[in-house]
């Protein structure tokens, strides 16, 4: 199942990034809520599988773990300007020179890669699998939207579909070589269980930035981007019924 969740999540990934390649104008609103739906969809995923998994295999020693993707993330996010959760504030032309795609794009695709890894693991409950899928696969829609316009806007639209269909392949990359090495070797899949709450961490920076800070300009809380979490979290809900 591995194998078709990650083709499934490579053709997702391409399919919703290649969306500012032939609509122009996307509305910024829309965005906003697409990026609050995913947040609180990767977020409730996060609670409701990701984490009771992590604490039941490492116990307290996961809330550790869980503090240090929090803070890497972090830290990821100097290099990578926010794209990944959803900040558009970045333009092609920043004080007269051309941004510096090169450590954005390295960014991301550490981002997206670590993200991949919980995704090779085998877990005990049936439906944190696909609910993992489903949730990264959501996530990646907004961020490889912003991908490709972005590098779309400063390399042209032909660079920006290679550069789309080479960030698309990371996460599912990822996941296969942590299911290929953790099945061939044992301290590969101790260390994949370690970075699951690793990446846990991660998801729920990720996720609580989106919730507090994009939608507009006072980064209020709307009505519209309310209802869209909410919406988040109830499908979230229904993935319970897949255990």
């Amino acid at each position: 199942m591995h194998t078709w969740y990650s083709l499934l999540l490579f053709v997702i990934t391409c399919l919703g990034g290649s969306i500012p390649l032939w609509i122009k104008g996307l509305d910024d609103r829309r965005m906003h809520y697409l990026l609050a739906f995913s947040g609180s969809f990767l977020l409730s995923i996060t609670f409701l599988h990701l984490l009771p998994e992590t604490f039941e295999d490492l116990n307290a020693s996961a809330g550790f773990y869980l503090l240090i993707g929090f803070f890497f993330q972090l830290v990821i996010q100097r290099f990578t300007h926010g794209v990944e959760h959803g900040h558009t504030h970045i333009h092609p032309h920043e004080h007269g020179h051309v941004i510096a795609l090169a450590p954005i794009l390295t960014g991301l695709s550490l981002h997206a890669f670590m993200e991949g890894l919980p995704l090779g693991f085998n877990y005990r409950m049936h439906g944190t699998e696909p609910s993992l899928y489903m949730a990264v696969a959501i996530h990646k829609i907004p961020e490889a939207m912003l991908v490709t316009s972005l590098v779309a806007a400063v390399k042209g639209k032909s660079r920006g579909l290679l550069t789309l269909i080479l960030f698309s392949a990371v996460t599912p990359v990822a996941g296969l070589l942590a299911q290929l090495l953790g099945e061939h070797y044992n301290f590969m899949s101790k260390t994949i269980m370690i970075l699951i709450p690793v990446v846990a961490g991660a998801f729920i920076h990720i996720a609580t930035t989106i919730f507090f800070e994009s939608g507009t300009k006072q980064h209020l809380l709307t009505r519209q981007k309310i209802m869209a979490m909410l919406f988040g979290v109830g499908l979230a809900m229904l993935t319970l019924y897949f255990d």
